[in-house]
């Protein structure tokens, strides 16, 4: 995914220059150049050295990704990595740094996004997960419903398969058929990148699961989801939710409500139903595309396309896949050990659950049988992670200024 919008910002877009990519293996960096017909990029260690080579029109390769955020010459640094604790650490260093920061890893929203929204305010920056994700996409139709007066009360996206128990190895032909990774797969497939996007679409609007993980709704199009719905069931909370197999299969949508007569009326005759709930949907999403209108809308505007509005009121849990035993190292999103569910954020506080994301690395401290929630009490954290020491920050400050 980092290599397609490496593409996208290489081959010319208005008003943007893609400058720099930071990748610890720098073959795959040099390839994302080579790729959008770029060559005349250098290596560069350290910000001076970066800025001074982006200031000479030079493309930049770089494993210093702190230094890069920290370079005068770069403007926004968008975080795709997919790796939870080494997103963090560029996110927060790109906002130290003044930078504003994009994420497509979301990993990091979904864990610590509402602490990291507290840093960005403070310095003046914008912190926001990307447009093209379906959290963007839904935040999209959020806005526009809102602004022709339609209440949004369900946000959700549209899943074409699910299995808890898929593993990288039972991914493995699919993701060599199609050139990806196999665990990255494997957390679409099983939930897990699913449980993540909920959680942010949920802290974006205040939206909530009516059941942990989400009920889920196979049907043969997402207008169908509508059936399964009536205006008492947002009396307290909006929603968050998936479809099952839903057309158009891909994409966004939000469930909107306007109880005006005169309204539903026009409404029928424009073949949207006949309320007082109405289906709006986009049936597509273009992550390494539409993130350049992020890029722009940050930049530009000062705005996120979708970011935690306050305290967090969605959490995501680590679900054992198989039997675990004393000892065993979790392998996070998309492996072997754990799936990932949502939940609201305060059950999540309560039952001290571990979030899908931050399990990766983690060691069991006791057995753990097949689909139990794993907490905190269960395991031994790895030490030093920036994640962590984070995720008790917001706590302790959303605990006490929940508001802000």
């Amino acid at each position: 995914m980092a290599q397609c919008i490496a593409l996208h910002f290489a081959t010319p877009l208005t008003g943007m220059r893609l400058v720099a990519i930071a990748n610890r293996t720098h073959s795959k960096a040099q390839k994302a150049f080579v790729d959008a017909g770029i060559e005349n990029f250098v290596y560069a260690d350290g910000a001076k050295s970066i800025s001074s080579a982006i200031n000479q029109g030079k493309y930049v390769v770089t494993d210093d990704a702190l230094s890069m955020c920290q370079s005068d010459s770069v403007d926004v640094v968008i975080e795709a990595t997919g790796h939870v604790e080494h997103g963090t650490r560029v996110a927060y260093e790109a906002i130290k740094a003044g930078k504003h920061i994009v994420l497509l890893g979301a990993e990091v929203d979904a864990s610590v996004g509402p602490i990291l929204k507290v840093y960005a305010d403070r310095a003046g920056v914008v912190y926001t997960y990307t447009d093209g994700d379906e959290p963007g996409v839904g935040m999209n139709l959020h806005r526009f419903l809102a602004g022709i007066g339609y209440k949004p009360v369900l946000m959700g996206q549209m899943k074409g398969f699910l299995n808890r128990y898929r593993t990288p190895e039972t991914q493995a032909d699919f993701a060599a058929r199609y050139g990806q990774n196999p665990t990255v797969l494997t957390s679409f497939a099983d939930g897990s990148k699913l449980a993540l996007e909920a959680a942010i679409m949920g802290n974006a609007t205040g939206f909530v699961p009516q059941v942990r993980g989400m009920r889920g709704y196979p049907c043969e199009h997402v207008n169908d989801m509508l059936e399964q719905f009536d205006p008492g069931d947002f009396e307290e909370n909006g929603l968050v939710e998936y479809s099952l197999g839903a057309a158009p299969h891909t994409g966004a949508f939000v469930i909107c409500y306007n109880d005006n007569p005169a309204k539903q009326h026009l409404m029928n005759y424009l073949k949207m139903g006949d309320g007082p709930l109405y289906m709006f949907y986009t049936p597509y999403h273009l992550p390494p595309w539409q993130i350049s209108d992020s890029v722009a809308r940050a930049a530009l505007l000062g705005d996120a396309t979708i970011a935690p509005r306050g305290a967090p009121v969605c959490d995501t849990i680590a679900v054992a896949k198989t039997a675990l035993k004393a000892g065993d190292t979790l392998d996070g999103m998309g492996g072997f050990t754990c799936y990932g569910l949502v939940e609201r954020y305060e059950v999540c506080q309560t039952e001290k659950f571990l979030p899908i994301a931050v399990s990766l690395d983690c060691r069991l401290l006791r057995d753990i049988e097949k689909d139990q929630p794993i907490t905190y009490l269960d395991v031994k954290l790895p030490d030093d992670r920036m994640c962590d020491q984070l995720r008790a920050e917001q706590a302790t400050y959303f605990a006490t200024d929940p508001i802000n």
